[in-house]
């Protein structure tokens, strides 16, 4: 998967297309998700062009990385999830069902999450 300029997170970071945003960095946006899986459902994303957390990891500097780790937490806990707990989840490439080739974390939570897979 190559990255795509014109997704949904790239329009969103140039204000193209609103969101409702939660928290912001340099490096960083955070904004609830459109259709929530969750009672609470936060997108992570860094504003830099990175198809997944392959090519973040691989090519993005020390700076965007570290800004990437702390925005997670800073969303979890600025939603409150911190005491209650929360999942994160990326999904990365076709079997794993990713649906915008621009990387992004879930923050899920705000009630009980249930098992990773159903058995």
């Amino acid at each position: 998967m190559s990255y795509d300029h014109d997704n949904i997170f790239a329009k969103i970071l140039r204000e193209e297309i609103p969101c409702n945003k939660h928290d912001e960095c340099d490096h960083t946006l955070a904004f609830f998700d459109i259709t929530p899986q969750a009672q609470t459902h936060i997108l992570v994303i860094p504003k830099g062009a990175y198809v997944d957390m392959a090519d973040f990891s691989a090519n993005a500097s020390a700076e965007e990385q570290v800004a990437f780790i702390k925005a997670i937490g800073r969303a979890a806990r600025l939603a409150g999830l911190d005491e209650g707990g929360y999942r994160i989840i990326s999904n990365t490439g076709r079997d794993s069902h990713q649906e915008v080739p621009h990387l992004h974390m879930h923050i899920l939570g705000g009630e009980p999450i249930g098992p990773l897979r159903a058995r």
